[in-house]
């Protein structure tokens, strides 16, 4: 809400990149349906060709996260495109950048954390074990406190064990804000995106995507004023719609194998031609942008839901129907409804409250006028 930036160009909302981290977090709400099958951490007795929509949707039922792949990525585009120059030429200081983030990211993370402790506590006095993620002991409470959940020192997964790509971003933010200091050049990003792809584990992906994404958001400034500006669009546009069936047909049989590189090339094109300007009636700009916004809480509340789901129906001593599409329909709902009032009555507002409490609004620039919100 207070960043204060060198301007970036003020028609771009972004709207494309909105909708595609929409359909990220939608691709993990589909991946992390499968939970309803768990008993304690396993899936059992589960038949995934029954499941809801299977022949549309079984990608994303059977994939990786790609969809947290492509969040990192996304993120990488939005600091490089906001606060590059700013953290840079030292007009952000870090006090202000990290109460920005923090801001942003930790009320909705300790809220979902403490209401996940005490459901999966209720959960457990049930049935004897808890729902999906069974670490959830003071040892990894506090790493969750911290944020720290994922960075090493913990056993497996824990309480809202969602988080964990949350808490590896942080780590980036960490090195990303003393590295502008050192540096502004995109030689930088190339040389973190080599290092990291030769390394193994989600830490090193997370910088790989953060920083490639950074170099798209560098692509996209450096060509808003190209003179050849269409041609080199075009020709992106080309490669993202060419490459995906090519590298099906000439790779069937080794995409898993090489789905890490394959869409850690091909996302940041991606990002590129979905951030040029998309002139839209207002209306639907609201639309596109609440869903935006509404991502993170997706991201953070579908899990408390899915507990609350289970308790209920383990008090009724009913089976879960997850192989029914209108019970699928009726979790996608709720976690959306759910996602945005809590965006607009919570997350919004505890932001501002932080900020305004920690940072000094002098010559504030809303962050509506910045692009996304992050």
């Amino acid at each position: 809400m207070y960043d204060r930036l060198k301007p970036s160009p003020p028609a771009n909302k972004l709207l494309g990149l909105e909708l595609l981290r929409f359909a990220a977090a939608l691709s993990i709400l589909f991946l992390h349906y499968l939970h309803f099958a768990y008993v304690a951490d396993k899936a059992v007795g589960l038949d995934r060709e029954r499941l809801p929509f299977h022949d549309l949707l079984h990608f994303f039922y059977e994939s990786k996260p790609y969809g947290v792949w492509v969040f990192w990525c996304i993120s990488g585009f939005i600091f490089f495109w906001k606060y590059r120059d700013a953290i840079a030429d030292r007009s952000m200081g870090g006090w202000r950048f990290f109460v920005l983030r923090l801001s942003r990211l930790y009320p909705l993370h300790l809220m979902t954390l403490l209401l996940v402790a005490l459901l999966q506590a209720v959960y457990h006095g049930l049935n004897g074990y808890f729902f999906v993620y069974q670490d959830n002991d003071l040892r990894h409470f506090l790493l969750q406190l911290l944020m720290a959940s994922n960075w090493g020192a913990e056993l497996d997964y824990s309480f809202n064990g969602p988080i964990w790509s949350i808490s590896i971003e942080v780590l980036v933010y960490a090195a990303f804000f003393p590295l502008l200091l050192a540096t502004r050049s995109a030689w930088l990003n190339v040389l973190v995106v080599a290092v990291c792809m030769n390394a193994s584990g989600y830490i090193p992906a997370c910088f790989a995507f953060f920083y490639i994404g950074g170099l798209a958001a560098m692509a996209r400034r450096a060509v808003m004023s190209a003179r050849f500006r269409s041609a080199l669009e075009g020709v992106a546009w080309l490669v993202v719609i060419v490459l995906p069936p090519v590298a099906w047909s000439a790779m069937r049989d080794q995409i898993g194998l090489l789905d890490y590189q394959l869409l850690l090339a091909y996302t940041p094109i991606l990002l590129f031609c979905l951030s040029r300007e998309f002139v839209v009636p207002v209306a639907i700009q609201g639309v596109v942008e609440a869903a935006g916004n509404m991502t993170y809480s997706s991201y953070l509340l579908h899990f408390p839901i899915q507990i609350m789901i289970g308790l209920g129906f383990a008090m009724a001593r009913a089976p879960i129907p997850f192989y029914e599409p209108s019970f699928f329909a009726m979790f996608i709902a709720v976690t959306l409804l759910a996602s945005y009032v809590t965006y607009r009555y919570f997350e919004a507002p505890a932001q501002n409250l932080i900020r305004s409490l920690l940072l000094r609004p002098r010559g504030a620039v809303s962050s509506r006028a910045l692009g996304l919100s992050q």
